[in-house]
């Protein structure tokens, strides 16, 4: 029978395998996006590490099992959607993928009641960005440059008119 020494070194190191060896052989990774859902949405899902053409998501807060189909070989990212339950609660869920055979990848999706959106920058919304300039005070119109330059325009088409309408008599005569 072993001394004690030997049996605690023995559970010491056991311990310490089971606490770095992974219980899934997880080698890839699944993107859900978006990574934040709302109960009864849709989420698209993006894993790698299959070496296979088709794979299966999983996750106890999907309403059923995602299929993923992607192209054949390593490198190649197998995709999908589910959709979220709509009972679903408020917290983050695992999600695997199983192909080949065996759990390929692992990832996350965080369901919460409701998202809020919070724009980044205001959007400049009719021609290029003029709605703010017309919301603004302009002073109740054009300028009197605006008037010149309409005025210089007038002119130079009226006379254009002019000249082609006396080269027409001149050369008809």
């Amino acid at each position: 029978m072993p001394s004690a020494r030997v049996r605690v070194t023995l559970a010491a190191t056991v311990a310490a395998l089971a606490l770095t060896t992974p219980a899934l052989a997880a080698d890839g990774t699944v993107k859900v996006t978006p990574g934040t859902a709302t109960p009864g949405s849709q989420v698209e899902l993006t894993a790698t590490g299959c070496d296979g053409t088709t794979g299966a998501a999983k996750s106890q807060v999907f309403v059923a099992d995602a299929a993923l189909t992607g192209r054949d070989g390593a490198g190649y990212s197998l995709t999908g959607e589910a959709m979220i339950r709509s009972t679903a609660t408020p917290g983050t869920y695992d999600v695997s993928v199983t192909c080949d055979g065996e759990t390929k990848a692992k990832g996350t999706v965080t369901v919460v009641t409701q998202v809020t959106p919070t724009p980044t920058a205001p959007i400049r919304a009719g021609g290029g960005g003029t709605a703010q300039l017309s919301a603004e005070d302009t002073g109740g119109g054009p300028g009197w440059r605006h008037a010149l330059i309409g005025l210089l325009l007038a002119t130079a088409a009226g006379l254009a008119v002019t000249g082609r309408l006396v080269r027409r008599r001149r050369g008809g005569a």
